[in-house]
């Protein structure tokens, strides 16, 4: 996985979305080490002081825990804590603008869902 092609956030803010997206996306649990600051500096072409800062950003926040001589390490209970601000977020930030968009185009909320089960089925079939 690279940085989100959005541009409009600083680099250390894209590099916590992606280690957030991986987190819930279970390719890092509870208790998992993380890569290291070089490691990930590399795979995401990103300067290591920047990867510094969005790890620290996460342990401040008690997300992950810092194994001296060992590595960096998934908080446990980070995947759920990471999940709820997600939500609220997108409850809260997110949702009424696609909410207005809706109601601009004239879609309703149930057409909305018609749609997305009947593409399931059909991605289903293929």
């Amino acid at each position: 996985m690279t940085l989100r092609s959005s541009h409009d956030k600083p680099v250390y803010v894209r590099l916590r979305e992606v280690i957030t997206d991986a987190i819930l996306a279970g390719r890092y649990g509870d208790g998992d080490p993380l890569p290291s600051v070089r490691a990930f500096a590399v795979e995401q072409g990103a300067n290591p002081l920047t990867v510094a800062k969005a790890y620290q950003g996460f342990q401040d926040e008690g997300l992950i825990v810092v194994k001296r001589g060992v590595g960096m390490f998934v908080a446990a209970g980070a995947r759920s804590r990471l999940a709820q601000r997600e939500r609220d977020a997108f409850i809260s930030h997110e949702w009424p603008a696609i909410r207005a968009r809706m109601q601009r185009l004239g879609i309703e909320p149930g057409e909305l869902l018609g749609a997305t089960v009947q593409a399931s089925a059909s991605a289903g079939t293929a």
